[in-house]
């Protein structure tokens, strides 16, 4: 095992993936668009809640990073 596997953020990971930090999303309240933020080192699966930057309405942020480090992110009301 080398010294770098302990800052993967997820071992099902590819190790020269370049995790992807941010998405566009829709908010499905207001219906605005919105930069989100992810926290790579969260881990390959994630699901919080976080408010509309616009209308200050909360999601349900799924966010799933697949092998290359594409993130497939979705919203819900929450």
């Amino acid at each position: 095992m080398r010294d770098d596997d302990e800052d993967s953020p997820d071992p099902d990971l590819d190790e020269e993936a370049l995790l992807q930090t941010e998405a566009e999303v829709v908010c499905p309240y207001c219906g605005e668009a919105a930069i989100l933020e992810l926290d790579a080192g969260s881990g390959a699966a994630q699901e919080y809640v976080q408010d509309c930057p616009v209308c200050c309405r909360p999601w349900q942020v799924h966010v799933h990073y697949d092998a290359t480090g594409a993130a497939d992110v979705t919203l819900e009301e929450s």
